[in-house]
């Protein structure tokens, strides 16, 4: 009987329509959460509540990133920023150890909702990280 290890996390990659980026060394927020609503009729003999599924809610897609000449993802938040609405889909897809797509984790209609550039020090020798948070309104994940 074959083993069924578990994917390994830093093997992944990250699509953007218009956006040729790859190089994200950190991917989060791929989440949703549906609202609970509680509910007691009158009529119920039971003294307890009944739980109904309320709003579905999806987290930000968190996308960290080592900076380089390429300012693809800026121009895209400048835009945002001067009211121009560019939404865009997109995926987060995870690899096995031989790069082959295993899940494909689909966002839809994104936007950028935050930029942080990089904390800079000039007694240290780390990479400069910036970071993106895409605020959408779906995810799906493909089989």
């Amino acid at each position: 009987m074959a083993r069924d290890d578990p994917y390994k996390a830093f093997n992944f990659l990250v699509e953007i329509d218009g956006i040729s980026v790859a190089a994200f060394c950190e991917v989060s927020g791929l989440a949703s959460e549906t609202e609970v609503i509680e509910y007691r009729t009158g009529s119920d003999k039971l003294n307890a509540v009944r739980k109904l599924p309320g709003l579905t809610k999806y987290a930000n897609i968190v996308l960290k990133r080592g900076i380089t000449q390429d300012n693809q993802l800026w121009l895209w938040r400048r835009a945002i920023e001067q009211g121009t609405p560019d939404r865009r889909s997109g995926a987060i897809v995870l690899l096995d150890d031989e790069r082959n797509p295993v899940r494909r984790w689909r966002f839809s209609d994104g936007w950028i909702t935050k930029y942080d550039g990089p904390d800079l020090n000039a007694k240290g020798n780390d990479v400069a990280i910036e970071t993106i948070e895409i605020a959408h309104e779906g995810l799906t994940l493909d089989d």
